[in-house]
């Protein structure tokens, strides 16, 4: 499209009693100063002419295709006229209009959607079962060697901590109690949780932002297929079915190796230390344990999945959702494991007076 700018004479004569025709301004210059044509107005007492060009309006010119011979053909539309003193018109901005919300937060938004999305489309029975398989596979048994590595370490460690104090104030009995309390409640699921989102939500988030860069997401919606039903529904669903059992596991590894290690060091019976397990702990407790594992692992699999498939800015923009994604899933899991557990533990309990 291009933009003509048409200008038309302007007569300016002095003695306008006479009438003289459009051509007699040839012999003159088109363009002088005010100075110059006072002069030629004193000298001369017979009418002059003078011509200034004066902008009209702006029109744009816009090729159509003609209907009757298939050749384009050319037409003006006009538009508002210029501005002759050349000054810049400046609209009102409104409101807003140049305010854009933080990265963070539309990605934070998008976590609460795809949750929405994830539980409407599995109530509907939109899953994909077979990937559903293989991210179970994945985050299920690939996954126990380390969990129960680390549960096995961290229990005892506690029990170093535990069974010098409580030998000190003879309390053998009770230190068997403290330990399973401690590790149903809070050790085993943070432990498992904590293990699944630096393994397993890191490379969920890698995954689903290379495909977002690549646009792997954007051929899937073009062959018909949902995203949400076959990248995120599988992996929130095997998070939240393998991380229950996976806490389990290392709940009774940690057990276990708190009362070998307290029995080959400090010389306190394992019959003891499972006789006060036994003692303190109640079905609550278990089963408080695994809420807790699903709750993180929905955190883990929703927050790793949406800062995933709203990557932006290439490779660069890969690592930072990948870590970001780790670093959220973190916050959400203590925060969580502090909500949930002022929930289920109120009051003063009395777990361990069978111990004692």
């Amino acid at each position: 499209m291009q933009t003509a700018c048409h200008l038309r004479p302007f007569f300016y004569c002095r003695d306008r009693s006479r009438y003289v025709e459009p051509g007699a301004f040839s012999k003159s210059n088109p363009i002088v100063s005010s100075r110059r044509l006072d002069r030629r107005l004193a000298l001369t007492g017979g009418p002059q002419f003078f011509k200034f060009y004066i902008p009209l309006q702006q029109t744009r010119s816009l090729v159509l295709a003609n209907t009757d011979d298939g050749h384009p053909s050319a037409s003006l539309c006009e538009e508002e006229t210029t501005n002759t003193n050349h000054t810049p018109t400046q609209e009102p901005e409104k409101l807003f209009s140049k305010w854009s919300p933080p990265r963070y937060l539309w990605k934070g938004l998008s976590v609460f959607v795809l949750t929405g999305q994830v539980i409407i489309r599995t109530l509907k029975g939109k899953v994909h079962w077979r990937n559903t398989l293989q991210q179970l596979e994945r985050v299920g048994p690939k996954s126990v060697g380390v969990c129960l590595l680390t549960s096995a370490f961290v229990g005892m460690a506690f029990t170093i901590q535990f069974v010098r104090e409580f030998t000190r104030l003879g309390l053998n009995r009770s230190i068997g109690g403290v330990l399973a309390l401690a590790f149903s409640r809070e050790l085993s699921p943070v432990i498992t949780a904590i293990v699944i989102a630096g393994r397993i939500g890191s490379a969920f988030a890698a995954e689903l932002g290379t495909m977002q860069i690549s646009e792997q997401t954007d051929t899937l919606r073009v062959l018909g297929a949902n995203p949400v039903d076959y990248l995120v529904t599988p992996r929130v669903i095997a998070t939240c079915i393998a991380l229950p059992i996976l806490t389990l596991m290392c709940f009774t590894l940690g057990l276990a190796s708190s009362a070998l290690l307290a029995d080959g060091v400090y010389g306190i019976s394992i019959n003891i230390i499972l006789d006060s397990a036994q003692r303190a702990l109640k079905s609550w407790d278990i089963i408080s344990a695994m809420i807790k594992s699903q709750v993180f692992g929905l955190i883990i699999s929703t927050v790793s999945c949406a800062w995933g498939v709203t990557t932006l800015d290439g490779a660069k923009g890969v690592g930072e959702s990948t870590t970001s994604a780790v670093v959220i899933s973190l916050v959400g899991i203590f925060i969580a494991d502090f909500a949930l557990s002022c929930c289920f533990f109120q009051g003063a309990g009395d777990s361990l007076k069978n111990c004692v």
